[in-house]
């Protein structure tokens, strides 16, 4: 029982280690506590998101592919980052279908931030 006790006793020092690495956070995004309209994902945003989609039906990852996939979201290439100039810039949109935007453009701005490092 005494062997039990002093090896917790040894362990714990290690423990304390971990949580101080876990508590190191990067500096908050730019959208903490923002709603999607103080984004900038509005009304505004979302006629002009409508009329995108009606002009870029189809994804254009999946049309890469060879693949006829129909868009629902319109992605910044470049991510704005709340710079308004960015955000409405149409030259910086691209139509994605869902399962293209949640998984394969988030896999490259990872990959981007941790390059950016």
């Amino acid at each position: 029982m005494e062997c039990g006790v002093a090896r917790l006793k040894t362990l714990r020092p290690r423990l304390v280690l971990q949580s101080n690495r876990l508590t190191v956070a990067a500096e908050p995004s730019w959208r903490s506590g923002k709603t999607s309209t103080q984004r900038g994902y509005g009304y505004r945003w979302q006629q002009a998101r409508e009329r995108y989609l009606l002009d870029n039906p189809l994804c254009v990852y999946c049309a890469r592919k060879g693949m006829t996939t129909a868009a629902s979201v319109v992605d910044h290439i470049v991510a704005h980052q709340g710079n308004p100039d960015l955000f409405w810039n149409q030259a910086n949109w691209q139509a994605l279908c869902k399962p293209c935007h949640d998984s394969e453009k988030q896999r490259e701005e990872a990959a981007a931030g941790q390059r950016g490092r």
